[in-house]
């Protein structure tokens, strides 16, 4: 949920494959309106709310098997997404967590279907 109570939806899997494009819910009104597009199509990926009210979302995948090290800003003010480097390893389904200090604290997750991630990482 971000800062002004929306709830920004980003990526994932449709019918049509994966995913690029975000929409945002209000749930004042109940409608959903669509926002920026990421550059790079994802599902399962992280989306972090950081402290400044941006959204940090990392990793994931694009194709179903094969990790992203990628790493995209959204900002709500206007509704555009920003690339914001990669992380030292690839990975989808991992955990991503903020830290006091507002950096994110990336663990875990899948480097591809048979390779299962131990490490983390501090981004940010």
């Amino acid at each position: 949920m971000l800062t002004n109570g929306n709830v920004l939806v980003a990526g994932g899997l449709s019918n049509n494959g994966i995913l690029s494009s975000a929409e945002m819910y209000n749930p004042s009104t109940g409608f959903w309106t669509t926002t920026g597009t990421m550059s790079t199509a994802r599902e399962y990926h992280t989306a972090s709310m950081l402290t400044n009210g941006n959204v940090l979302v990392t990793g994931g995948t694009a194709d179903g098997n094969t990790a992203l090290s990628s790493a995209e800003m959204y900002n709500p003010s206007t509704g555009l997404w920003t690339f914001n480097g990669f992380m030292n390893t690839s990975r989808y389904d991992h955990t991503a967590s903020i830290l006091t200090n507002g950096n994110v604290l990336v663990a875990g997750g899948t480097l591809d279907n048979s390779i299962i991630l131990s490490g983390a990482e501090v981004f940010g």
